[in-house]
């Protein structure tokens, strides 16, 4: 095995394309480590996302009711029932 592949983390290298890569990696670890810090940091955008996801909630809820409700008989047919209901009583006791 080479000494570049036995080092350890934290240890030098003199090999620059090894050092190269190595900053480049911290680079992107670095600049993810922001971004989520930025992220988290940011509380008005938190609230706008967490009011979004309130409003995604409560419409899904007020489609489920309206779904729930257009399965309901209508008022129409309902008193239809009755009626029809009413008048087969009606003719049943005139007999």
């Amino acid at each position: 095995m080479s000494d570049a592949a036995r080092e350890e983390p934290g240890e030098t290298t003199q090999d620059p394309e090894r050092l190269r890569d190595d900053i480049e990696r911290t680079r992107e670890e670095l600049g993810s480590t922001v971004e989520a810090l930025a992220a988290k940091a940011d509380v008005k955008a938190q609230a706008k996302q967490r009011a979004e996801e309130g409003k995604q909630a409560l419409r899904a809820q007020t489609q489920r009711a309206q779904e729930k409700v257009s399965e309901l008989p209508s008022p129409v047919s309902i008193a239809a029932g009755v009626v029809g209901l009413l008048l087969v009583l009606f003719l049943l006791k005139r007999r």
